[in-house]
């Protein structure tokens, strides 16, 4: 058994430990950065960034000369409106034509290929053509009606004039004669609309001469000696190549900038040539799946070098237009994929992005970002964008 004194001894000390304990662990308790409620402290929030400023660069007066950077003001410009397309050279369909027999028959011959220039009634084929024959039957048998027709009035108007015969008679011979010029004249009018002369040729009735109706070149063939035609059957395809249809496909936002007349300038995209021509027709319909108009243009083609089939590029004219702000095209570059102008200030060029409108080959319309009067890198602006592009890469090392 323990003695009373000890165990009190024993006591005390295990009340001083537990005290102690307790204040330890009230010290390590609260954390730093904690209030006495046990919540954090709020940390301030960092200041927003301030937005970045447009790159510069420096060029001396000397540096611009030794350079050749030269500068401008923007201001007022005149630019010709120009709308770039591609298109395609097309027969031009109005000095086209597709040949066809008018009459069945079967192919005896055929005097010409594809590619050959023809002139205007020349012989392209021989058919042998009952049909051909039945007609010109027709109109011989007219004929000889006609003459007798003919011989009975200037009879029975002798006798009738020589108080022989009665007036009723006399006015039956003409009626004859006028029955019978008619069915001659309908029977020669029938041959003249199948191309055929009325005469029998040589070779007899049957024999049609199937001829070019303009002077032109055989572009497309599909005839065969031996073969049967059809009186509808296409067989030849003649075209006066002197001019030339350019056909283009007109997005439906650049309709608005068409007008009749306008003057083009043509490009052949195979080989160096080109030519002028004028649009004389725009679409009224617009396609549901290409979004397009098609417009065409007459293009003269003394020389045959405008093939069908070639593709072309051109360059729509129109009217001058005015515009307030304006800089060169060279002194417009691209950095950071936007368009800016490098604007002098002091002796320092600042990129200032822009907005751009309508341009030819010299101007660039500004709507947005510069001011008229401002100076700017007119020429050689490549060498002060190249500057701002090597003073960038230095700063990220």
């Amino acid at each position: 058994m323990i003695p009373k004194k000890n165990a009190i001894a024993i006591a005390a000390v295990l009340a001083v430990g537990l005290l102690l304990g307790a204040a330890i662990l009230r010290s390590g308790g609260t954390k730093p950065g904690h209030d006495d409620h046990g919540h954090a402290e709020e940390k301030p929030q960092a200041a927003a960034s301030a937005p970045a400023a447009a790159p510069r660069t420096r060029f001396s007066d000397e540096q611009l000369r030794h350079n050749g950077i030269a500068l401008a003001a923007a201001g007022p410009a005149r630019i010709e409106t120009a709308l770039q397309l591609l298109g395609e050279v097309k027969l031009n369909q109005d000095q086209s034509v597709v040949v066809t027999p008018r009459l069945a028959g079967l192919v005896e011959a055929v005097r010409v290929n594809a590619g050959d220039r023809v002139q205007r009634g020349q012989v392209l084929a021989l058919l042998s053509s009952p049909a051909l024959a039945d007609q010109r039957s027709e109109l011989l048998a007219a004929q000889k009606r006609l003459a007798l027709a003919r011989n009975t009035l200037e009879r029975e108007k002798k006798l009738w004039e020589d108080k022989i015969s009665a007036e009723q008679d006399y006015l039956a011979a003409r009626q004859a004669f006028h029955e019978a010029e008619i069915a001659a004249e309908n029977a020669h009018q029938k041959l003249a609309v199948l191309g055929a002369s009325a005469a029998a040729t040589p070779q007899g009735l049957t024999r049609y001469e199937i001829r070019s109706p303009i002077a032109g070149v055989i572009v497309d063939k599909k005839i065969a000696v031996g073969e049967a035609l059809k009186e509808d059957t296409a067989v030849f395809q003649v075209a006066d190549l002197s001019s030339v249809w350019i056909e283009l496909a007109v997005p439906a936002r650049e309709l608005n900038r068409l007008d009749i007349g306008m003057t083009a300038r043509v490009r052949a995209a195979a080989f160096e040539v080109e030519g002028e021509a004028r649009l004389g027709y725009v679409g009224a319909l617009v396609g549901e799946q290409s979004r397009s108009a098609t417009a065409r243009l007459v293009l003269a083609n003394p020389k045959g070098l405008w093939r069908p089939g070639l593709p072309v590029t051109v360059d729509l004219k129109g009217s001058d237009t005015e515009v307030p702000v304006a800089v060169t095209t060279d002194a417009v570059q691209t950095l950071d994929e936007r368009s800016v102008v490098f604007v002098r200030q002091g002796q320092q060029f600042e990129a200032r992005p822009v907005t751009l409108g309508r341009r030819d080959g010299r101007h660039v319309e500004v709507l947005q970002g510069l001011s008229a009067g401002e100076r700017h890198a007119a020429r050689n602006s490549f060498l002060v964008k190249a500057d701002i592009g090597k003073a960038e890469a230095e700063h990220e090392h």
